[in-house]
């Protein structure tokens, strides 16, 4: 992909962004396990980069694909994948059904202010019996007149403890994913609560939580696009959700491989640089290459996306590769800093736990295996 200046300054403002307003807060956020979400998205709101795809009329830029592509890969930097998870919950996990299927008035009540950065979304998809199996979900939103009452519990959700509102997906018809809706709900209503703040292998700074509705009562008008639609819906959502996956787990082990490539030149051990090591020269070699080949991928996947063509193949593939070779990428970069790379204060342990989840979150490599044979046409 081809970045034109206007991109390579948009890359630029984007660092720098991370660098004023996230690097210097890291640790901190870290060793308290959440991050201040109600102060960050609004300057990250202000910066233009919270809606970047979505329509100027409710505050977005207007932009093509190809620019979430420098969003992510820079977000990637971030050396918490917590943090920049948590943002691209808002940017690309939690809003696009809403942009897309949303009507006007349930955009100006809570797609503007997301973007903006003044409130916080949350995705509440997974439940304790469901997770990649999204069509087993058991909250129920039942009809009463004009109104949703909904009864149920979600999982793992990011955001979930400082979440204005949910992009709750509920049974509101016949069970299975025919009847399915994806409805807004205010975590402010009666009935809302966050049951659990969960403690997590990594991932730490953002915050994640088990959420329990009882007798919650929103607007049917809450309802994203058409209703027992939403099944669909979701797993267009999940499309962005896994392309931006894909690109901060780029961005994430370019900036791993350059910190080790750093690290063996200035490590000596039995009288020269680790760096003199052949093995250790093409064991980073390689791995150098197959996330060249990763990032030429994911980068043609963004521009047939752009294109309005189907890329479900070619975004599978991203997340499933992208999963699997930042795990390999995270444990050579740990092996080659040695004693050094297991101590908590070097950044490879942190990056050695935060690695693993993107095997499991935003589907799992084995659901990405699955819908690539479905794809060749093995039998399901």
């Amino acid at each position: 992909m081809t970045e034109s200046s206007e991109k390579r300054a948009f890359r630029e403002s984007v660092r720098r962004t991370i660098e004023r307003h996230i690097l210097p807060f890291v640790e901190e956020w870290e060793e308290k396990g959440i991050f201040p979400a109600h102060d960050l998205f609004p300057i990250l709101g202000e910066a233009g980069l919270l809606g970047l795809e979505y329509a100027p009329e409710y505050g977005g830029q207007g932009a093509d694909h190809t620019w979430t592509v420098i969003l992510g890969e820079e977000l990637g930097r971030i050396p918490s994948m917590g943090l920049f998870t948590a943002i691209a919950v808002q940017t690309d996990m939690a809003t696009p059904s809403l942009h897309t299927y949303g009507s006007h008035d349930l955009k100006e009540r809570y797609l503007r202010p997301a973007i903006e950065g003044r409130q916080v979304a949350a995705i509440a998809v997974t439940e304790p019996d469901a997770g990649s199996d999204v069509a087993n979900i058991r909250t129920r939103a039942e009809r009463d007149g004009d109104e949703w009452v909904i009864n149920g519990s979600k999982l793992y959700i990011t955001n979930g403890v400082q979440a204005d509102w949910l992009c709750l997906l509920a049974v509101t018809g016949e069970p299975g994913p025919r009847g399915m809706s994806q409805i807004v709900v205010p975590t402010d209503v009666p009935g809302v609560v966050v049951s659990r703040s969960l403690r997590k292998l990594g991932n730490k700074a953002s915050d994640t939580a088990e959420i329990a509705l009882a007798d919650v009562r929103v607007p049917v008008s809450n309802t994203i696009g058409t209703v027992d639609r939403g099944f669909h819906q979701q797993m267009q959502q999940f499309q962005h959700e896994r392309m931006i996956g894909a690109y901060m787990a780029v961005g994430s082990m370019l900036m791993a491989l350059a910190q080790t490539r750093q690290f063996v030149l200035e490590r000596h051990a039995f009288g020269a640089p680790l760096a003199n090591n052949q093995y250790i020269q093409f064991r980073l070699a390689e791995l150098s290459a197959e996330l060249d080949l990763l990032r030429t991928y994911t980068h043609a996947c963004a521009e047939s996306f752009v294109r309005g063509e189907n890329t479900q193949r070619q975004t599978s593939i991203s997340k499933l590769k992208a999963a699997r070779l930042q795990r390999e990428i995270a444990d050579w970069c740990l092996q080659f800093h040695g004693g050094q790379g297991y101590m908590e204060e070097t950044w490879t342990a942190r990056y050695f736990r935060d690695a693993r989840l993107l095997s499991i979150g935003g589907g799992a490599d084995e659901v990405m295996l699955r819908v690539l044979a479905r794809l060749d046409g093995l039998p399901a």
